[in-house]
């Protein structure tokens, strides 16, 4: 099966300056991937890389030929805090706003209007869709942008840590929604939460310095120690608790 989009021999940083070495990664289609790892550790800079806002220092990323030079084959769901909500725009044109990176423009306004309000409807924010995305909570700011990274049906979904500042109840929404999407769409989710996505992902990529990926979505402490990725894994339950290496 040929690669959505293959990444080879990838160093990609900031002025000259490194932040991922040597970075080998394909992706493929209904692949399902958390990316974990520490802060500073390269999950962002991996991500602008193969969204296009970061050039290579080294190495190269090819896509499949059927989204090369597509800007819509990649819908993107950023971290809600870098949103600038002061911003004057409502529900409704943030999520009209994806259709001008999806190649639609010359689509009749009507056919995208259509799909706004249906894409609102299923997310279950259509009677809010002309506020301001300033009055907006953090998961319902969560829903609203991930309308627009779907408006142009990508082929790959990108999200940047997607449940930090949202409630737990749509949390759970939102997971189970991506579960759906991948049966057509590859997902790559950032997250620190290891304990959650683990019922969720197909696969890991351990991101520090450099990618480790791991084919499974069941991951031990020591593997990610030997990944040289080191964050902690946190289990969920009836008690919330954070399972701790021996001490003295």
């Amino acid at each position: 099966m040929e690669s959505l989009i293959k990444i080879q021999n990838l160093s990609v940083g900031y002025d000259k300056l490194p932040v991922l070495k040597n970075v080998n990664f394909e992706i493929f289609e209904q692949d399902f991937i958390g990316v974990i790892g520490p802060n500073g550790g390269g999950k962002t800079t991996l991500l602008k890389a193969i969204l296009g806002l970061l050039n290579p220092i080294e190495g190269k990323i090819d896509f499949r030929k059927d989204m090369v030079g597509r800007k819509k084959s990649i819908g993107y769901l950023p971290q809600v805090r870098h949103i600038d909500r002061k911003f004057p725009i409502t529900v409704f044109d943030v999520v009209r706003s994806g259709s001008l990176m999806s190649g639609r423009v010359n689509k009749k306004t009507s056919n995208i209007k259509q799909k706004v309000e249906e894409l609102l409807a299923e997310m279950g924010v259509f009677n809010i869709r002309n506020k301001a995305i300033g009055e907006l909570s953090g998961g319902q700011m969560q829903r609203v942008f991930l309308c627009r990274a779907l408006l142009s049906d990508p082929k790959v979904l990108i999200l940047d840590e997607p449940d930090t500042f949202v409630d737990n109840r749509f949390e759970g929404e939102l997971y189970e929604k991506l579960r759906i999407l991948n049966h057509e769409i590859a997902i790559i989710l950032v997250s620190h939460d290891i304990g959650t996505i683990s019922s969720y992902v197909k696969t890991i990529a351990c991101v520090n310095g450099n990618l480790h990926y791991h084919p499974s979505s069941s991951i031990t402490q020591d593997q990610l120690d030997g990944y040289n990725c080191p964050i902690q894994i946190i289990t969920h339950g009836e008690i919330p608790h954070t399972v701790l290496k021996h001490h003295h």
